[in-house]
């Protein structure tokens, strides 16, 4: 914090180039991981994860349709996972962000405004810093939690990279008391099969980054909580902007077109996880021999998000947990039992093919449907939007096809 209140006091004297100060939370990320401790990824860990990835890859083979999504293996520390993840980040907050320094805007009388002319653009300046030093203390805190690239459920790194986390895989599996290298190998399913889902199905990016903008669009700002917050603000007291806090600020409109894409985001993360949840305990078998206490571990994981998942939601209004997680696995299993492997990861081949919020209810009755699913798929405009060539939000390249998957598994 005390890097964030002197860098604050230089930002102040020059526009934002945007509603997020970025560099400034990333340097607050990075002095509160200083603080707390980011151990550099040695030689052996980076063996190791890519011999658990190596192994993972091979496990998965028979367990889905789709060969390996994975182009490079890497192993990252905290501040790496930050640097690597920050540009879906930026994606996913800026919009929220941007409302929040119009509602700090909003707040000065019109009258001052004239009165304020180019010191106006301090107002701005102020917002983005303000979000940005809360936005690095949040992306800090789960650095230090998420143990891969695809922990939490969303693409945030480069497509293709499977990356895990040697120092935070030590310190979840010395809570479980569990063999490191059993708790690594299972990560590694957990993300290998993550690259696999999202490599191998073109259109999933870039749907699940826009279920989430979409359900960002409609968080509104309370500018109650904003005024709250001003007004702990001594401008003669650079201390003083410790005391502000940006918790409760955002929150979910409460109609039913919200409530609609609330539901999507919370039905699509479900199925990304509970698919990638069924297919890893499917590949560990007897393999592992703890995988049933790891698999539950996991899913009690994700269903009630860490500390730091709780932190971000609060100051962004966005939660990013499964809640329907059991019901996905129990209806992924069916549709594997009635259609097969290469029948259940067919249903990934359009979005309008995937399981709705109903379906969870009668996941038996979904999976045992007479679908002919090579029909379906030909009466679909793939160049549609939703189809296999959309992009995800920024104009991203989608990942590479199914005939692309034979890269190296470094």
């Amino acid at each position: 914090m005390q890097q964030f209140m002197s860098q604050l006091q230089h930002l102040l004297s020059a526009p934002g180039s945007g509603p997020v100060n970025w560099d400034l939370a990333r340097q607050v990320a990075a002095s509160q991981l200083a603080a707390t401790g980011d151990p550099a990824v040695s030689p052996f860990e980076r063996n190791a994860v890519e011999e658990a990835l190596r192994i993972a890859d091979l496990w998965l083979e028979p367990a889905t349709s789709w060969p390996s999504g994975i182009r490079t293996s890497v192993a990252w520390n905290r501040n790496e996972w930050i640097y690597k993840t920050l540009d879906v980040w930026r994606k996913l907050c800026d919009p929220v962000a941007s409302r929040m320094v119009g509602a700090m805007g909003d707040l000065v009388p019109p009258e001052a405004r004239a009165q304020l002319g180019p010191m106006q653009s301090m107002v701005a300046t102020l917002g983005g810093a303000l979000f940005g030093g809360q936005l690095g203390q949040a992306l800090g805190s789960l650095a230090a939690e998420v143990l891969s690239a695809g922990d939490i459920g969303l693409p945030l790194g480069p497509a293709g990279t499977a990356a895990l986390i040697p120092a935070n895989i030590r310190a979840y599996g010395e809570g479980l008391e569990l063999p490191e290298d059993e708790v690594r190998l299972y990560v590694a399913l957990r993300e290998a099969a993550h690259q696999r889902l999202f490599q191998h199905v073109p259109w999933l990016r870039g749907h699940v980054l826009t279920a989430v903008e979409n359900y960002a669009s409609g968080i509104r700002v309370n500018r109650e909580a904003i005024e709250e917050a001003m007004g702990r603000l001594d401008p003669t007291d650079p201390e003083s902007m410790q005391a502000i806090a940006l918790e409760g600020i955002f929150t979910p409109e409460d109609t039913p077109a919200q409530k609609a894409s609330l539901a999507r985001l919370e039905t699509v993360l479900a199925l990304v996880e509970g698919w990638v949840g069924h297919v890893v305990d499917t590949a560990a078998g007897d393999r592992l021999p703890n995988v049933v206490r790891l698999g539950e571990a996991f899913r009690r994981r994700r269903a009630a998000g860490g500390p730091a998942e709780q932190t971000f939601a609060a100051l962004v209004g966005l939660e990013l947990r499964p809640r329907r997680l059991r019901e996905a696995s129990v209806l992924w299993a069916a549709l594997t039992e009635h259609r097969g492997i290469a029948g259940r990861d067919a249903v990934w081949g359009h979005p309008d093919l995937l399981p709705s919020d109903d379906d969870f209810a009668d996941p038996e009755g979904f999976a045992a449907a007479r679908l002919d699913l090579d029909d379906e798929l030909a009466s679909f405009d793939f160049s549609a939007p939703g189809g296999p060539e959309e992009q995800a939000p920024g104009g991203e390249t989608p990942p590479n096809r199914p005939d692309e998957g034979d890269a190296d598994k470094s």
